[in-house]
Order: C-alpha cells, then structure tokens, then sequence
C-alpha cells in the first residue's frame, strides 16, 4: 500500500511566500540597460531645465498676443450744470453728456509690435535649441564616462581572473620546489595592484551612473541601472569643410544671432513708426431735454450729437532716441553675428583635431600594440612556468599588458568625447 505523507497548508504557503519573494527581487535586482538613443529621448522627456525652457517658449507666444492687441476705446458719461436754480432743483439745469474715444494707430504700429514680439519667439526657440545642445553634450560625457568605466571594470575583472590563476600555478610550483619563498611572496605582493584596479573601476562606474541619473532627473537605484552601446573608433572621417557647412546651417547660437539682427531691424521700423502722430477721434452726445437745459437753447434743443479728433503736436519728442538707438542695435546685431560665427568655425577646427589626434594614436594600439601585449604576456608568463625566464620579466611582462590595455581603452574614452565636442560643435550628431 503507497504511503501517503501530510504537508500542512501553512508550509505550502510559506514557501509559496518565498517562491514569490525570490522572483519579484530578481525582477527589482535586474538592471535595465539603455542605448544612447533611449537615453537621450529619457533625457528630452524628463530634463527640468529643457522643460522650463519650453515654458518660456509658450511665455513668448503669449506675448505675440499682447503685442497685437489693439488699443480700447475710452467711453465716459458725466452729469454738466449741477446747481441751484430759481425752480428750487439742483438738477433742473444739468446736462447728461455721453463720449467715446479710440486711438488710430498709423503706420502699421501693431503689425511691427506683432513682428517684433514673432521674432522674439524665435530667438527663444534658437536659444532652446542651443541649450539643449550643450546639455547633450554633457549628457554624451556622462553616457561616454559610463561606458568607458565599464570596460575599465571589466579589464580589471579579467585581469585580476587571469593573475589568480597564475597565482594557483605558481603556489603549486612552490610546493614543489620550483620557486622560492621570496618569489611567491612578491607574486603575491603583485595582486593588491589588481584589486586596487578593481576597487577603484567599481567606484569610479558607480560615480558615473549617479552623474547620468542626475541629468536625467532619474531616482533609479544605480544597481538597477545601467547602459549599453559599442565603445570604439572610427576610423574614416569626413573632410573639415563639410564640418563647417553642417555647422552653419545647423548651429542654433548661429541662427539666433541672424534672428537677432532680423528683430532689431523690425525693431527700428517699429521706433520710426512710433515717431509718428496718432489721432485720437472721439464722438459725444447730450441730453438737456430730461431737464430745464433744453429751454435755454433757441430753439428749444432735446438732445444733440458731436464730433471731435485730437492729434498730439509732436514737436519736441519725435521718438528720436529710440530711433537711434535701434539703427545702433542693428550694427551691434551684426559685429555679434560676425564673432559667433567666427567661434563656430573655432570650435569645429578644435574639436576636429582632437578627434583626428585621437584617431593617429589609436590606430597602432589597434594593429599592433593589444596584440603585441597580449603575446608578451602569455610568452614570459609561459616562459617563467617553465623555468626560462626571470620574475621580474614575468612581473613587467604583466604589467606592460595591463597598461597598454587600459590605455587603450582611455584613448577610445578620449575619443569618444572628442566626437561629442565635434557634435556639440556642428549642432547636431555627425559621428554617432
């Protein structure tokens, strides 16, 4: 007869609990790694200093309303003759009157107001744009620093792995008599280096992480976190001049300061304009009939209408400053104009060398140098398991290739935000 056996229910919900329990903090624990792309559309969603730029985008649009607003007639009522009369009524001689007046705005005032304040608009756009170029390049930075910290974590991991197994081999050749005491100490000795490396890489990602979280205002534990991208170079680069003319047609700074000599124009139409005389027409109506005031019209008069237009007699104030002011604004306008450009092509021309500087060096490392470094390596560390070589040629051997790795892996680091320098440069991505 089979024999049964009795779980109670509690048990099975416990290690259900459990069960759970271990599923959800494998989920909570996993990192969720973002491309540059994810990152940068995170970035654009979620920036508060993009965000309150944008605001003051819409601010700009709603003065281009108040801009255009035409001037409110004026209307106004009064009670005229308000006295003692031989009939004994203070109100038997008055008069109700009734006026309303408009301002006529010549030459076109509200429409240069309305430009005016348009092209203020886009100056604000070019200016966000040109915000948010800077702070994609810090972003890039930090996106770059993280995965260069990364690599550098990951050769440090490995390299550490490769020494321990050294390690293993060199402490059984100890036991048998193949090295000496000495030896094996300084071999040992030789691994702090590597778990320094290690130490200081693990840090030096984890403060990565936190400056790239930060930019995207994200609060994401930085275990939970993390990025993903190829680290590498490109070899081909196109020429400069086509860096320069991507960068003139694309530079927000450069847009904004054409835009700027664009409003200051419209600006000094707008102060000739402002120069000229405005009437003022107005319309009036009385009612003496509701009293006595009527009779002493001859005829009797019930109620009557008038006419009237005021014009200011500009005699003295022309708007002459303003006009001078602005016919000022515009040179000023165009010398700004003038040096941004220059320091568009200054800032192409650096960032180009560098990237090409950094390219030159990294050439070799990648045809000859890593290669080079690993097979010094591998060749003494063989050569000293077999007795023919000294531990000091073993110890440089492993030494020359972490160097020459991790310097390689700086070097692309480098270039990398060389290339963010060269896009920040030109304004937009051209090397990704």
């Amino acid at each position: 007869m089979p024999r049964s056996f009795y779980i109670p229910a509690v048990s099975l919900r416990l290690g259900f609990g459990l069960l759970i329990m271990g599923c959800l903090s494998r989920e909570l624990g996993a990192q969720q790694a973002f491309t540059w792309d994810q990152v940068r559309d995170k970035f654009e969603s979620s920036n508060p200093v993009l965000r309150a730029g944008e605001i003051n985008i819409e601010e700009s649009k709603a003065q281009e309303i108040t801009a255009f607003l035409r001037p409110n007639p004026e209307g106004s009522i009064f009670l005229d003759q308000v006295g003692n009369t031989a009939s004994g009524s203070i109100f038997s001689g008055s008069n109700l009157i009734t006026s309303f007046s408009y301002l006529h705005e010549r030459q076109h005032k509200r429409e240069l107001r309305r430009d005016s304040a348009q092209a203020g608009t886009e100056i604000a756009e070019s200016s966000q744009d040109d915000q948010k170029r800077t702070l994609l390049f810090n972003l890039r930075n930090a996106f770059v620093q993280t995965l260069q910290a990364k690599a550098i974590l990951a050769l440090a991991r490995d390299n550490l792995a490769y020494y321990d197994q050294l390690l293993s081999v060199n402490r059984t050749r100890f036991q048998a008599g193949d090295i000496s005491k000495i030896d094996l100490n300084r071999l040992e000795l030789q691994r702090v280096q590597y778990g320094s490396d290690l130490e200081t890489s693990t840090v030096a990602l984890r403060t990565a992480k936190i400056q790239l979280l930060t930019l995207l205002n994200d609060r994401t534990p930085v275990e939970q976190f993390d990025v993903t991208g190829p680290f590498d170079f490109m070899e081909q680069i196109q020429p400069l001049e086509e860096f320069r003319r991507i960068a003139q047609d694309t530079r927000p700074d450069l847009k904004a300061a054409v835009q700027a000599i664009d409003k200051a124009r419209i600006d000094h139409r707008l102060a000739m304009a402002n120069g000229s005389t405005d009437p003022t027409f107005g319309i009036d109506a009385a009612f003496p009939s509701i009293s006595q005031a009527s009779q002493s019209f001859q005829p009797a008069l019930n109620q009557y209408v008038g006419l009237s237009i005021s014009v200011p007699l500009r005699m003295f104030d022309r708007n002459q400053g303003e006009k001078l002011r602005t016919q000022l604004d515009i040179g000023r306008n165009e010398q700004l104009r003038n040096a941004t450009e220059a320091q568009v092509f200054s800032d192409v021309d650096s960032a180009y060398a560098t990237v090409l500087s950094n390219v030159k060096l990294l050439r070799p490392y990648k045809e000859q140098y890593l290669a080079q470094s690993l097979q010094v390596r591998d060749t003494i560390s063989f050569s000293y398991q077999q007795g023919a070589a000294s531990l000091l040629d073993f110890l440089n051997a492993q030494n020359d290739y972490r160097t020459t790795q991790r310097a390689y892996l700086t070097l692309i680091g480098s270039y990398l935000t060389a290339a963010a320098q060269l896009n920040l440069a030109v304004g937009r991505e051209v090397i990704p």
